[in-house]
């Protein structure tokens, strides 16, 4: 009886999981850029198409309503940039706020024209949802046991990304042509190096959890857990994220709070100074490490923290003129995918310079900007729903719910000073990470296995 109910959760990777793996080491590979133009976005989008077809025709039926305000958001925020693009009449898109410096360039009867200002970008960005559109109907087709192997994958992909980070420290140096990197750097797969850390810091949260995913391999577990979130932070440090280093620290401390109870629970009958022991250990070890990097100059976000200078900082120079920008078009916004063409229109002398503003580098402030008043209804909207989420995961003690709350407030935390959410892995792991938070991957109707003897 045993071995028939292991045999029944055990067995080989369905077509479902068989697929959103594929789709994961497409996005790991070639979705670490946001720019429109990098060769990685046709081999990402492709390869979301393709295997949105193959799902359709061969795997189950999705249960998108197991992901409940997580797919009704993820339709809103296709639906709003599809709206920007249906041509208005002249009198109703004259009336729109920014638009009378446009209406200058046209003699005579003006044209019908789309609410966005540059169509071409919104096109871009609703182009660039299918990647969560992807993640979230893979997810929902896998099976209950398939479920569980999940975070796996994911940590898998965050550990090779790590050891090619390492690769790079040491100076090796090779291009990705599906992105648009900086030769040289320590950025792994991505062309921006705090996306990078922010990946690392994922990892940092989810290794405790993966430590602790069944009592049957716990022990063997723990040591590499720890051997990994030693490796990520160093990794951090080497890769010159000033905010990379700030969040790996928190994602550490959070990672540690969503097992307090499995280290107790794992710890019954020692004394009680054993887990603060531990943990004291944990932090003198990272640290002892951290000052070793520090003193031998490998340390490039710690050195870059020291050396920075706020009046040369773009983003604070950026912001007066955002805001500007902000109150311009609100309420109906300028279009999504649009701000570098826009900022350029409104870009003072004493910021030029030979590179160019891409984004806002303050995601919040950006889709305010290209939304407006629905745009910032919609993200208003998505963080309302991740902090009552977040109490009931909270409150349920689900390691995988409080897993998704954790990555997802990295995520808003790094998007407050950036725009990682544009990348398309980081777009497919914040899909997964709501999926989790919503709950529907919690197993609860999972069969329980036979405890180990």
């Amino acid at each position: 009886m045993r071995s028939r109910q292991r045999s029944s959760q055990g067995g080989h990777l369905g077509l479902p999981a068989i697929l959103l793996a594929a789709f994961l080491i497409v996005l790991w590979l070639a979705g670490g850029a946001s720019r429109a133009d990098v060769l990685g976005q046709v081999l990402v989008r492709g390869a979301a198409w393709g295997l949105l077809i193959l799902a359709a025709l061969f795997s189950p039926r999705p249960q998108v309503r197991e992901a409940g305000a997580v797919a009704y958001l993820v339709l809103a925020a296709v639906l709003l940039p599809t709206l920007q693009l249906v041509p208005l009449p002249p009198a109703i898109w004259e009336s729109l706020s920014g638009r009378t410096v446009f209406m200058q360039a046209v003699e005579g009867t003006q044209p019908w024209r789309p609410w966005s200002i540059v169509p071409g970008a919104t096109w871009n960005a609703l182009g660039s949802l299918i990647v969560p559109v992807a993640a979230l109907v893979f997810v929902t087709t896998l099976r209950e046991r398939e479920r569980r192997w999940l975070p796996d994958m994911i940590l898998a992909l965050i550990t090779v990304s790590t050891l090619v980070g390492l690769l790079q420290f040491s100076g090796v140096r090779f291009n990705n042509p599906f992105i648009n990197e900086g030769v040289g750097a320590v950025n792994g797969t991505f062309a921006n190096r705090n996306h990078f850390a922010l990946f690392l810091t994922i990892g940092c949260i989810l290794v405790p959890v993966w430590a602790f995913q069944g009592s049957r391999h716990r022990i063997r577990r723990i040591p590499i857990a720890l051997g990994l979130l030693l490796l990520f932070i160093l990794v951090i440090l080497a890769s010159g994220s000033r905010a990379g280093l700030g969040l790996g620290v928190f994602a550490v401390g959070l990672g540690l709070a969503i097992v307090w109870k499995d280290m107790h629970q794992m710890l019954r009958g020692a004394p009680r100074w054993t887990l603060p022991a531990i943990i004291l250990g944990i932090v003198t070890v990272i640290s002892i490490f951290v000052l070793v990097s520090v003193v031998a100059g490998r340390a490039q976000s710690i050195t870059r923290v020291l050396s920075v200078d706020p009046s040369a900082d773009m983003r604070s120079r950026a912001l007066p003129t955002i805001m500007t920008m902000i109150e311009t078009y609100f309420p109906w916004g300028s279009g999504f995918g649009g701000f570098d063409p826009i900022f350029r229109m409104h870009e003072p002398f004493n910021l030029l310079k030979l590179t160019f503003f891409n984004h806002a580098h303050n995601d919040f402030l950006e889709v305010v900007l290209e939304g407006g008043i629905f745009g910032a209804a919609l993200l208003l909207g998505a963080l309302i729903w991740w902090g009552m989420a977040s109490l009931r995961a909270i409150r349920s003690g689900d390691r995988l719910q409080r897993l998704g709350t954790g990555i997802l407030l990295l995520v808003i935390i790094a998007s407050g000073f950036d725009y990682p959410a544009r990348t398309p892995l980081i777009m497919a792991i914040c899909i997964i990470a709501a999926w989790w938070l919503n709950g529907a991957a919690s197993y609860r109707h999972t069969p329980a296995l036979p405890a180990d003897r």
